[in-house]
């Protein structure tokens, strides 16, 4: 969690290991990303904040694109899965529909079953609820906590919509200026004494919503 500008997507991107850190390292279960094949050893899978779907292509399409572009399954096995996953979502039956066709928050849980398909250790959620309105950001929210109940996958949220952040979090780290101010649970990240993250807190709490002329 953070403001716009502070790591958060940059911090992503090290993590799965498209940038390379100019100080420190990327641990993933105490081994370091860099310069080994840890990464090769774990299945991770992004959610862009854009959902990144192909417009072209059917929602079944898009969900399945990974499995048949490396032809790691029969096309009757890859429509079994994607069926699968779109369920997990609460997407059953979208499968013939276009990415035009459906709202922000449908699209973004197309991405999720994108992801799934990998059978992912680790999810990384870049700005899942940007763009959305409450209730899509809601039902986007309690996706990623079903996720976790249900097959037992790791997350890591980006946001900067802290009450997502402490709806979804077992902890969450508050980033500024691409430092790490604090990695506390919820209870104890409220209680912070750090002056950023306090003031971050208090103007997320008392941001109210626009009027829209009727």
């Amino acid at each position: 969690m953070g403001p716009s500008g502070s790591g958060k997507s940059v911090l992503l991107r090290h993590i799965i290991g498209l940038e390379q850190p100019d100080e420190g390292e990327i641990r993933l279960n105490g081994q370091s990303v860099q310069g080994s094949d840890v990464l090769d050893r774990y299945r991770l899978a992004m959610v862009f904040q854009s959902a990144a779907l192909l417009n072209s292509l059917t929602v079944a399409e898009n969900v399945g694109l990974y499995l048949a572009e490396h032809r790691l399954r029969p096309p009757e096995e890859i429509r079994r899965i994607v069926s699968e996953k779109l369920a997990l979502v609460g997407l059953e039956g979208t499968e013939d529909k276009l990415p035009g066709q459906l709202s922000g928050g449908m699209r973004k849980r197309v991405a999720i079953a994108r992801a799934l398909v990998m059978e992912p250790q680790l999810i990384l959620y870049d700005e899942p609820t940007s763009e959305l309105d409450p209730l899509s950001a809601q039902v986007i929210a309690e996706e990623i906590l079903s996720l976790r109940d249900r097959i037992g996958v790791t997350s890591i949220v980006v946001t900067h919509d802290s009450a997502l952040a402490f709806q979804v979090a077992d902890r969450i780290g508050f980033l500024h200026d691409g430092r790490l101010v604090a990695l506390e649970k919820p209870d104890q990240l409220r209680a912070h004494p750090d002056p950023l993250l306090q003031r971050f807190l208090q103007a997320r709490a008392h941001r109210q919503p626009q009027e829209v002329a009727p």
